[in-house]
């Protein structure tokens, strides 16, 4: 195993360890623990025509091994040990792999990206599904309990989603705290309810040995795509784990989920199995029917609908996490981000991301209307992003652990081989539903491309040709520069260059500022820096400095803090008067040298045109601000 630069977790109190095993009850495992309320049911509708009992056992068996090599052994046992100081996802990979490189920013994207990239994109398109599946079949509960209520069930889930947008902006930290708890109660309703049925008829246990899963797939070719279709839908979720293991550690993780998650999860699938034994003609959703009618029940429906909007909020907050990613990294534009605790740095909150998801969900409930015809939209998506993983996982092993040619193939080859079969089976539903995530994570992948690539073309044009800040000082010295009695920052993304805005100030003005910040950005490929290593300061002579302040991609960019900083820690000196920060507005035309598509132009300059304001992303007063038109050639 490659060496761990993750959070040390070797000293932490078992006590503590708990606690957060049972926070990431409620984060991390929300989306896979709510499978069981529609995976058996798309099992049981993809069955061939055979032996009822063989064939069962033969979906018990691949959902227990699938469960088994793809979370045990190839996320638990491998890719989380792929760690970014403690951070994992997909853009924790990429940072890792490839690095923050200093200078300026290739044009060109590596095929090794791309692939990661790629993998990004496409939790996008999950992003969407899961909360609308999830919901929905939650909301299906409630014509198990009354026929006469199923006109109900798309508007209770239109009903339940939107409340569950409408108070994203008020934050999960006070809810945070109760959704371990509840998720706890889940996984012990689902292998109570699983455990009797089980007891009742322990004919499935059976089921744990493989050879009814390679017989089912072996004697049924014709169906194969159909039942690894459905199957996928039990290790849905499964990315979160990695995605989240920063939150939390992987070895509260592992905790959670042997002790607790997946024992939960295969008492309920089992025990939905026995009762499939039991009633070989039924269309009921098996998970719902296991249960007994009255009480039970509506305690089981009312549960189910809470454990998905769990589910549906790790899955949201975690598009939030990864988007600020993306944005850090230079693949999205800037866009506003609240923090919504002052306590918990990951807790954000994405106005755009959050609405644009809401309006998606909502759509997909009333598009599809059940969650038979969503599951044919699910799994594409995810098992695209498994692939990738895998990829991106055989990367690593060869390029930062040194593993030999042989070791990291039959590894990631392993896993390769069950990933392929899953993504392959679920194209087969691409016409029927499938199709939605892949146009989804297709449409985000255009969006950093053409971001990554545009921003980096532009930032090459406009310092090809810049000016060392030492031909500014010897102008000032020799008294060519009036100076006033001021103080300014001006941003630049060339630390070693004069900044642009500073040379059109000084064109229109044919002055300067008394105190001058030369201000870079930089975002470092590691989550977190600690304060002492955030500022750097070089006195450039005539009360003119060069402040470099760093951040990591999991954090918000605090410019004035940074400046603080730098006057308080680093002696920079600075008039008494409030600070102006100078920036270039880009006005992007599309007739320009750059090789890019002209779609990719055009969104390029909509995507620059609607970026969020400086003010908002790098935490300025929007009153010290000052904007200047420049225009630029892609």
């Amino acid at each position: 195993m490659g060496h761990d630069e993750g959070k040390n977790e070797a000293h932490i109190p078992q006590g503590i360890q708990t606690g957060l095993a049972l926070g990431a009850l409620g984060v991390v495992f929300g989306d896979i623990g709510t499978s069981p309320l529609y995976t058996m049911q798309q099992c049981l509708g993809a069955l061939p025509h055979t032996d009822h009992t063989s064939a069962v056992l033969g979906i018990l068996s691949l959902i227990f091994w699938s469960l088994t090599i793809v979370v045990s052994v190839k996320y638990l046992g491998y890719v989380m040990y792929v760690d970014n100081r403690g951070e994992g996802g997909v853009f924790a990979m990429l940072a890792l792999l490839h690095g923050k490189k200093r200078g300026m920013p290739a044009i060109s994207i590596g095929a090794s990206a791309m692939l990661i990239l790629t993998g990004a994109a496409l939790l996008y398109g999950d992003g969407f599904i899961t909360p609308s599946i999830s919901v929905l079949s939650a909301s299906e509960g409630l014509k198990d309990l009354n026929p006469e209520l199923e006109p109900i069930v798309i508007p209770a889930a239109c009903l339940i989603l939107g409340c569950l947008f409408y108070f994203q902006h008020k934050g999960t930290g006070s809810i945070g705290r109760v959704f371990g708890p509840i998720m706890l109660v889940w996984f012990f309703t689902l292998g109570a309810f699983g455990g009797y049925e089980i007891i009742k008829n322990p004919t499935v246990l059976w089921a744990l040995s493989p050879h009814y899963g390679l017989e089912l797939l072996f004697f049924h070719p014709g169906s194969v795509a159909r039942l690894l279709g459905a199957v996928v839908l039990a290790v849905t979720g499964t990315e979160a784990l990695y995605a989240d293991m920063g939150h939390f550690g992987k070895n509260a993780i592992r905790l959670a989920w042997y002790t607790v998650a997946l024992p939960g999860l295969l008492l309920s699938y089992f025990g939905q199995g026995a009762w499939a034994l039991a009633h070989e003609t039924s269309t009921k959703n098996p998970f719902f029917a296991i249960s007994p009618e009255g009480p039970l029940r509506y305690y089981l429906v009312i549960l189910g609908i809470v454990a998905t909007i769990i589910a549906s909020q790790a899955l949201i907050s975690g598009t939030y996490s990864l988007t600020r990613q993306g944005i850090l990294l230079g693949y999205f534009p800037r866009l506003p981000i609240t923090h919504t605790s002052s306590e918990q740095e990951g807790q954000i909150y994405i106005p755009f991301v959050n609405w644009t998801l809401a309006v998606g969900c909502i759509l997909l409930v009333l598009g599809f209307r059940s969650s038979d015809a969503l599951a044919d939209a699910y799994g594409t998506a995810v098992t695209g992003t498994m692939v990738v993983t895998t990829l991106a996982f055989y990367l690593v092993t060869r390029r930062v652990w040194g593993w030999n040619k042989a070791c990291a193939r039959t590894v990631c080859g392993i896993f390769l081989v069950i990933d392929l079969a899953m993504f392959g089976a679920n194209l087969t539903k691409f016409l029927t539903g499938g199709w939605f995530p892949l146009a989804v994570g297709f449409l985000v992948l255009a969006i950093m491309y053409a971001w990554k690539k545009g921003r980096a073309y532009i930032a090459n044009q406009l310092y090809s040709n810049s000016i060392d800040p030492a031909y500014l000082i010897e102008d000032i010295k020799a008294n060519k520069i009036p100076r006033l009695g001021s103080n300014a920052v001006f941003m630049t993304s060339n630390s070693k260059a004069v900044p642009i805005a500073l040379l059109h100030h000084l064109k229109v003005n044919e002055c300067l500022h008394k105190y001058v910040i030369l201000l870079t950005i930089i975002t470092d490929d590691i989550p977190y820096l600690k304060d002492q290593d955030r500022v750097t300061v070089e006195d450039l002579g005539e009360n003119i400095y060069r402040l470099e302040a760093r951040f990591g991609f999991m954090e918000i960019p605090d410019v004035p803090t940074a400046i603080r900083m730098g006057r308080e820690e680093k002696g920079m000196r600075l008039g008494p008067k409030s600070l102006t920060y100078y920036f270039n507005r880009e006005l992007v035309l599309i007739d320009g040298p750059a090789r890019l598509a002209l779609p990719l132009k055009i969104l390029y300059r909509f995507l620059s045109n609607n970026a969020s304001p400086a003010k908002d992303y790098f935490c300025i007063p929007a009153s010290q601000i000052v904007e200047m038109g420049l225009p630029v050639k892609l």
